[in-house]
């Protein structure tokens, strides 16, 4: 079993600790661990943003508008193509945009590497990965990432650069493409850029989990933080009347952030190894549909597809930025076959993870998601105009 895989079951097994689905009395025991490791936890995080508010710890200015999008918990919001229409939108408007991003779960140096340039003489520069530079696509996802490529992929125009160090991400996006609006990708936590606007992404179907912070919950930090948003997008709404209810708590914490309600809307199917092969979503009423996903929360992805008529006769779930090996994707077209599946269907975000491979039929295809607004329009209209006269 690879390192990766070890590392997989390892958060599958946290995860299910976090959710009490195991009960044992080991597990009882590591769970109450897991609680007093959080509260250590929110107390470093709030005496960090203490260090950071006294100006003991000092955000960098760099001369150039910086809007954060981020969330309080650990994946699942649907940040990317919040992401997407931000970039898409300012493009129009005439800004020129670059999106930074850490690379999460990007592929980096050996620790065998670090090690010996961090005893050596000389000094480890890792140099700042530029996936696309608003023309072309310069990276695949296992260097670049999994939401950096999907970016660059479908923003023409924008370019999208990747490193831990954001500060000299946005230096050089100024210095080299002429930037005047970064787009700090999943950058709520991420305070040395000072940010002119903090956008916040909340689940409206899962908002805070067991609202406990790492590693008890998957909360990066307390609730109350939602006071530092100015605009918080309420994601995967549904319109439902629970969403009074979360709003009003929303309120509790922060009187002042305007709130804006959107759904992910499916737009069409295209084939996962031929872009631009695409049918139109009526295309899954009636079929018999195989569903493969390493995501967050696949639960949606498959309702998707349900509401839109497919009959689901075999899923695959793995751990989430799961990287594909063609070998399983042989076994669960073989599966697929034996289920009479007629179509394969999978997210965008594990389509970029999915190595090229000879199947045949049934094809492959990926859900295509992007934002709709359903309510609070004229805030997001003011958001951007906010952003355009900074």
């Amino acid at each position: 079993m690879n390192s990766r895989r070890i590392i997989e079951n390892l958060e599958q097994y946290f995860l299910e600790l976090i959710q009490e689905r195991r009960t044992s009395w080991y597990d009882r025991l590591l769970t109450m661990l897991l609680f007093i490791f959080s509260r250590f936890y929110r107390m470093a995080i709030q005496f960090r943003l203490w260090l950071y508010n006294k100006r003991f710890f000092r955000n960098r200015a760099i001369g150039c508008l910086v809007v954060s999008i981020g969330n309080l918990s650990c994946g699942g919001t649907g940040k990317t193509p919040v992401v997407e229409v931000f970039a898409k939108t300012l493009l129009q408007k005439g800004r020129k945009v670059a999106v930074l991003s850490r690379g999460y779960r990007s592929k980096q140096h050996s620790l065998w590497f670090k090690l010996t340039h961090m005893f050596g003489k000389k000094k480890l520069e890792t140099p700042i990965k530029i996936v696309s530079d608003g023309t072309q696509v310069l990276m695949d996802s296992t260097y670049a990432g999994d939401e950096p490529f999907m970016l660059a992929s479908n923003l023409d125009g924008v370019a999208v650069l990747v490193d831990k160090d954001r500060v000299r991400l946005g230096l050089y996006a100024i210095e080299h493409f002429g930037t005047d609006t970064l787009i700090l990708d999943d950058g709520f936590q991420y305070l040395d850029l000072m940010s002119h606007i903090n956008i916040l992404l909340i689940d409206s179907t899962d908002p805070f989990g067991n609202h406990h912070v790492l590693p008890r919950g998957l909360l990066r930090e307390p609730v109350k933080n939602i006071r530092r948003a100015d605009y918080i997008f309420l994601t995967k709404s549904n319109g439902g009347n629970h969403l009074r209810h979360m709003k009003q708590f929303i309120r509790r914490h922060n009187r002042r952030a305007e709130i804006i309600e959107c759904c992910h809307k499916p737009k069409y199917l295209e084939q996962v190894f031929n872009r631009g092969a695409r049918l139109p979503l009526k295309s899954l009423n009636g079929k018999k549909v195989a569903a493969i996903s390493a995501i967050a929360k696949p639960e949606g992805f498959e309702r998707f597809l349900r509401d839109f008529g497919a009959e689901i006769v075999a899923t695959q779930r793995y751990a989430d930025h799961h990287r594909f090996t063609s070998q399983e994707l042989l076994d669960f077209v073989a599966r697929a076959r034996e289920n009479g599946a007629e179509m394969i269907m999978t997210t965008e975000k594990d389509a970029v993870r999915m190595p090229n491979v000879q199947i045949g039929d049934p094809k492959f295809f990926f859900l295509r998601i992007e934002i709709d607004i359903l309510s609070g329009q004229e805030n997001f209209d003011q958001c951007i105009s906010r952003i355009c006269f900074l």
